[in-house]
């Protein structure tokens, strides 16, 4: 049987879920940053491109830095409240899998 997951009381939840969304709040100002940086540069390099190319740009930063980050922070999220540790992962053996077959 399963262990209990911490994340099923909902004070421990709850602090939990309002220290992923303050982490990814500040994931967002970075990368606000980021894309302002890294336009001005391509800016300062290239000059006046198509209006085109820079959506591209900050939405290819953007998209990237956000899910990256995002999926990071369930990833900690996950192990720092010790939900980990509640899965049975345990897998059944070869023998128990195919039988007592003699494999040549």
């Amino acid at each position: 049987m399963a262990k209990k997951s911490p994340l099923d009381d909902p004070a421990t939840a709850a602090h939990a879920w309002a220290r992923y969304r303050q982490i990814m709040r500040m994931l967002m100002m970075i990368t606000i940053g980021v894309v302002l940086i890294a336009v001005a540069v391509l800016y300062a390099y290239n000059g006046a491109i198509s209006v085109h190319f820079y959506i591209a740009v900050a939405l290819g930063i953007s998209f990237t830095m956000l899910l990256t980050g995002g999926l990071m922070g369930l990833v900690f999220l996950s192990n720092g409240t010790g939900h980990d540790e509640s899965v049975d992962n345990r897998l059944p053996s070869a023998d128990e899998l195919f039988g007592d077959k003699d494999r040549d």
